[in-house]
């Protein structure tokens, strides 16, 4: 007698029609103080472009704005879906979690997630996504904090509990799916050069 196989472990595909972006406190008074800021800016804006063209909701929140400063003038968050201050760690305070709902026609498998600091406030919202039986894709080149061995090592936690580590383009393709996706020349532009160097590995092309 036929007998169905387990279910494989889920290998980390992405559905943009039941994805959200989530951005994380890129805020002006982070600037002097966070490693590669500049590159991890120029990554998110990138992906955030990304989110405008395919139509996947956008979910930014600012750290103690009055203090920290706005989300950095580089990235236009015009057509975010929300912007919300908030004072708490996690992005998921009660604006975000009513949201959550109904992102995606209250059909919301994944959030790709990516900001500031990595091993705080990324970290705690990938968390707190996890118990909600949420996928997490976590953008480690655009993802930063004060200390790299901070990052580091948030990253490798954040793997161990089950987000997807990954990289930004990565992330676009898979999005995409397909070269003769519609979008595809819209997105094209983002991908033709490729992503800074922002510390995540040694290499040849490392900035000394």
């Amino acid at each position: 007698m036929y007998k169905a196989s387990p279910p494989l472990k889920d290998l980390g595909l992405l559905n943009p029609s039941r994805a959200a972006f989530f951005m994380c406190d890129m805020q002006e008074k982070f600037r002097p103080a966070m490693i590669h800021f500049d590159e991890i800016v120029s990554v998110a804006k990138k992906m955030v472009e990304v989110s405008k063209v395919m139509s996947i909701p956008l979910v930014v929140t600012e750290q103690y704005p009055r203090g920290l400063g706005k989300t950095v003038p580089d990235i236009d968050i015009s057509k975010a879906l929300i912007v919300v201050s908030k004072t708490r760690f996690s992005m998921l305070v009660p604006d975000v979690e009513r949201l959550l709902h109904s992102l995606c026609d209250g059909i919301l498998e994944s959030v790709v997630l990516f900001g500031i600091e990595t091993h705080i406030c990324v970290e705690q919202t990938a968390i707190e996504l996890l118990s909600r039986n949420l996928k997490v894709h976590i953008i480690a080149d655009a993802c930063t904090s004060r200390n790299n061995a901070d990052r580091l090592l948030a990253l490798d936690r954040l793997r161990q509990i089950g987000c997807f580590v990954t990289t930004s383009e990565t992330v676009i393709f898979k999005i995409l799916q397909d070269k003769d996706n519609p979008k595809f020349a819209e997105i094209r532009h983002l991908v033709k050069e490729p992503s800074p160097y922002t510390g995540l590995f040694p290499g040849s092309y490392a900035k000394m």
